[in-house]
């Protein structure tokens, strides 16, 4: 029985017009390019670092208060995100995708914090992008 590729991917490959980290799913190139030749243990270890990565990113602006309500939203709006996921990596997709529509942040169980505080989302993703790069840029120096 063969397992599916689960991938972090949201289909905004920003590897295409030449950046070496992908802005949509935070992976190198190199990585994106081998992700399908990974055996699913190294996929595995990989999505957790991918995810421990926005987690700690994404804590310097923004908490969860309510893991379920976040899961809900994402689940009514129908934004991708897998079951495992930890909640603050799911609220950096639910920022990608829906920043310039959500009014409360509240209505889907996050707050803002320190910097983050008065942000609007669209702003917190403007934000985080950057340092979410920077991050997965270190992290990519780091491992090879």
């Amino acid at each position: 029985m063969t397992r599916r590729i689960i991938s972090p991917c949201v289909g905004l490959c920003s590897t295409t017009v030449g950046d070496d980290v992908c802005r949509g799913c935070q992976r190198h190139a190199d990585e994106i390019r081998d992700w399908p030749a990974y055996e699913s243990e190294e996929r595995d270890r990989r999505l957790a670092d991918l995810d421990a990565l926005r987690e700690e990113v994404a804590a310097e602006l923004l908490r969860v208060v309510d893991a379920g309500m976040l899961k809900a939203q994402l689940e009514r709006h129908g934004i991708r995100h897998r079951t495992d996921q930890p909640a603050l990596s799911q609220a950096v997709e639910l920022l990608r995708v829906g920043r310039d529509r959500i009014r409360d942040l509240s209505r889907y169980g996050l707050e803002t914090v320190a910097e983050g505080r008065d942000l609007t989302p669209a702003e917190l993703h403007a934000r985080l992008v950057p340092r979410l790069m920077a991050a997965a840029e270190a992290r990519r120096e780091a491992s090879g």
